[in-house]
Formats: structure tokens, sequence, C-alpha cells
């Protein structure tokens, strides 16, 4: 029998499940990778199997200690704060719903959850980050929602000195969801 997600971590989705399928197509055997938000540990657990390395992050201490609870190297970190490594590849599905103030949760399931009112913020502040955390040929795989502002995104990464291309779409529910592949532009 097995144990129920704690209901403090966020539980795999449709997002989680496009996104690992992306990740498990543009996984090499040589690769460093590095999840940041990894929530329940799915992607990086079976990324783990495909790749050289693979450590999982999350800002959640529940997260982080379900992870862990499971045999996968962890680190409680808020985006990439206190990691001085590159990496080949990075996987992010971030909190990307637009949120005011009202429908924020208590707890920290809300870190999984709460993008900001324009579901941008941790993906902005990731963008910031990204480009002195990719190898000369990482990339970065990002889960975006049609909620987000596609093109709010591309601008602000390529203001990063990152390039911007679609990997998969799928609809779900009230939204589209997007796998984009950043890297650094040529």
């Amino acid at each position: 029998m097995m144990i129920p997600i704690p209901s403090e971590v966020y539980p795999p989705s449709e997002d989680t499940r496009l996104l690992l399928r992306v990740a498990l197509q543009e996984a090499r055997a040589e690769d460093m990778a590095i999840e940041i938000g990894c929530g329940s540990g799915l992607i990086c657990k079976e990324l783990a199997l495909k790749v050289k390395s693979i450590v999982a992050t999350d800002i959640s201490p529940h997260a982080t200690r379900w992870v862990k609870s499971h045999g996968i190297e962890v680190v409680r970190a808020d985006l990439f704060r206190g990691i001085e490594a590159w990496f080949d590849l990075v996987i992010f599905n971030p909190p990307y719903l637009p949120t005011s103030e009202e429908e924020r949760i208590s707890g920290w399931l809300n870190a999984s959850l709460d993008g900001g009112a324009t579901g941008r913020d941790s993906i902005f502040a990731f963008l910031g980050q990204l480009g002195s955390h990719l190898s000369p040929r990482g990339r970065a795989l990002l889960l975006i929602s049609s909620l987000n502002g596609c093109k709010e995104i591309r601008e602000k990464a390529r203001a990063e000195g990152l390039e911007v291309s679609l990997k998969a779409t799928e609809r779900c529910f009230f939204e589209q969801l997007h796998v984009l592949e950043v890297t650094r532009r040529a």
C-alpha cells in the first residue's frame, strides 16, 4: 500500500505529468540535472534513472522531508538560493496561478500554487537566476500556463539573455499548459 502524499505537499497533477513526459524525452545520460520545486519528487525520481546526477530542491520543509524519505537527494532552497553549480538540465514547475490576496491559502501548499497577481512572480525570479546556473550546453524546461502571459515571459527571458521555444502544449480545464525550453541566447 502506498503512503499518501502529505497534504502540505503539491501532489502530481496534469502539469506535473506533462512536464515529466517532456523531461524524460529531453534527458541525456550525461546530464547533470536539477529540479527546482520538486514537490512530491515524482519528476526527479523518474529522471534519476536517465541522467548522470540529479538534485531536487523545494522551499517547503514538508516536500523536502517527503522526498528525502524516498531516498532522493534534496536541498531546501528558494529557487537557486545557495546553489552554486551549473546544470545541463533544469526542470521547474513553478507556482503559476494568478493569485489575489483573498485567494491565498494558509500553509506551505500556497508556495506551490501562488504565482502572484499575474502568475509570473516565481517565473520571472527563476528566469533572472537561470543564466548563472546553465552549463554551456544547458537547457531548462519550464512549465507555464496560458494564464501567465506567454509574451511577457518570452520578453523577460530575452531581457535575461535567454531564448525560449515551445516543447509541448496540452489543454487542461480552464487553461492551456505549455512546456518551454529555455537556453542561453547564441
